[in-house]
């Protein structure tokens, strides 16, 4: 179906609104000693408080490192300071990696993974022990899982110009909200192609399933399992995936609906976890409540509706209260053949992507519709690279080669949009980049991954270690200037005092915090 808002796109006063598009990265990576096992070193004082620093911290583990860039008008301008925090970094772990895949390999026993810690304030104490919990329900290996999280927006002239192109009555706010939901609906029933085109975790050390059912082959000499059409173990149930998310059904197709189902997920007791307790025999915390989700990041959605929110804030109350504005796409795996885990042709087609999300046809779905995406992320992360594999389409099937060539070509137009905008012909070389993908004239990257280790004959270990060890002086070989350097330093000693800060300000009981954290979820029983 031809897309209703080409025509009017082309027009030069509106194709600029194009440009306002804003991105930002997210990136994990694990901090790795020089054997290629856990870095068991904190978090060091010269990265800054993972607290409250704004370019850098810690997601699950002391050793699982965050970048974060601010939004940015062009794919370089977010990828030139995602360069200029690893360069610091590199300058202040010593002769530490970062892990380059996705998959984890030499973590050690689970009691081995430090957990992060974020300092005495309330609001610290509280991202340490939801940590505790994630550990103590899926176990800590699972949350060394890394990838890239993209975040995504259109500028206000957009909206404004698509609330009166669409004739709608609704407040602004309203309907940017109800139209990034439809972006949300549309991507989350074709991400599987971007699982299929940018997956690169086809391969896990044995140690990392030891113990656990799986359907993984050897490869190699045995060290390494895989599966021999996988695209993306990570988002499969080796990783994100687990049984008690799997009873959860999150709707759609609006915010009510969607801060309903979680704030249910969140309020309801599951029997196992209730089990378990919210404090261990010592009574000490262990896990935050006995909710199916203890907060609402810890549902494992491939795509999110985000507003930041303020301290002390949760996430689903700063969408109650501003709305939706921004996504933030969370399916991605690192790039390990490209030194920043992503790459500019890479963004340029996640915009394409994102812009045809929006702008199709996007209906409301049901139960039913759910679970046919997850059908379809199972068969992709395992099956994905099968030429012959058939996906779930409209309640029939289609075969995967035929329905990527659809997609792609419903993107082409927009990518041709974006590049009359920008001038030059990049939007349009990354569609082609993946439609060469589709059409098998170039490998995608699990397939590389999995070629090379097969020529050079290594295990998943001994090829990510090389990864990592030519990236380490990639980053090495181009040190900061020391103007940059004291810009990174200066960011880092203001982060530690407003942790301080933070941490004086404090009042009450952590008891007394934690049940006003918990109260604002009340709004969804309105």
């Amino acid at each position: 179906m031809p897309n209703p808002h080409l025509a009017a796109l082309r027009q030069p006063q509106t194709l600029q609104l194009l440009k306002g598009i804003r991105r930002g990265i997210e990136k994990e990576s694990l901090r790795v000693a020089p054997d290629g096992t856990l870095a068991q070193t904190p978090h060091g004082a010269a990265l800054g408080s993972a607290l409250t620093h704004p370019l850098i911290t810690t997601d699950f583990s002391e050793a699982l490192l965050e970048f974060i860039t601010p939004p940015e008008a062009t794919p370089e301008a977010a990828l030139e300071i995602l360069d200029r925090i690893h360069r610091y970094t590199y300058g202040q772990i010593g002769d530490e990696r970062l892990w380059v895949n996705s998959m984890p390999c030499r973590v050690g026993a689970d009691g081995d993974i430090p957990v992060a810690r974020y300092g005495s304030s309330h609001s610290g104490q509280m991202k340490t022990i939801y940590r505790l919990g994630l550990g103590l329900r899926y176990g800590r290996a699972m949350q060394t899982i890394a990838g890239i999280h993209y975040n995504f927006s259109l500028p206000d002239e957009f909206w404004s110009w698509l609330h009166e192109r669409e004739g709608s009555s609704e407040d602004l706010g309203n309907f940017k909200t109800r139209r990034y939901f439809d972006l949300i609906r549309n991507f989350r029933r074709y991400y599987w192609l971007l699982l299929y085109l940018f997956g690169a975790a086809p391969a896990v050390c044995g140690s990392f399933v030891e113990g656990r059912e799986h359907s993984l082959q050897p490869f190699g000499d045995g060290r390494t399992l895989h599966a021999p059409h996988a695209t993306s173990l990570r988002m499969g149930d080796l990783g994100y995936n687990s049984d008690a998310q799997q009873s959860l059904i999150v709707c759609y197709n609006d915010l009510p609906s969607y801060l309903s189902t979680l704030c249910s997920a969140i309020s309801r007791p599951y029997p196992d976890y209730h089990t378990l307790g919210v404090k261990d025999t010592d009574g000490h915390y262990q896990q935050l409540s006995t909710g199916l989700l203890q907060i609402e990041n810890e549902f494992y959605s491939p795509i999110r509706p985000k507003n930041p929110a303020q301290m002390g804030e949760t996430a689903l109350s700063a969408l109650d209260n501003r709305g939706v504005e921004y996504i933030e796409v969370r399916c991605l795996d690192l790039n390990p053949f490209a030194p920043l885990g992503i790459d500019a042709q890479q963004m340029r087609f996640l915009d394409g992507f994102l812009l045809h999300c929006l702008l199709a046809p996007s209906p409301k779905t049901d139960d039913a519709d759910y679970r046919a995406v997850q059908e379809n992320q199972n068969r992709i992360v395992y099956r994905g690279r099968d030429p012959e594999l058939q996906l779930i389409y409209n309640g029939s099937e289609k075969k995967l080669t035929d329905w990527a060539g659809e997609l792609l070509d419903a993107i082409a137009p927009l990518a041709e949009l974006l590049d009359t905008a920008w001038g030059g012909d990049r939007y349009h070389g990354a569609v082609e980049a993946q439609r060469a993908k589709v059409k098998g004239a170039v490998p995608t990257p699990a397939a590389q991954m999995l070629a090379e280790m097969a020529a050079r004959g290594q295990s998943f270990f001994a090829w990510a270690s090389d990864k990592a060890e030519q990236h380490r002086n990639y980053f090495l070989e181009r040190p900061l200037d020391t103007g940059e350097q004291e810009h990174f330093a200066a960011l880092a000693a203001e982060s530690l005092r407003q942790q301080k800060a933070v941490e004086d300000a404090d009042t009450g009981s952590f008891e007394d915090f934690l049940g006003k954290y918990y109260a604002q979820y009340t709004f969804c029983q309105r």
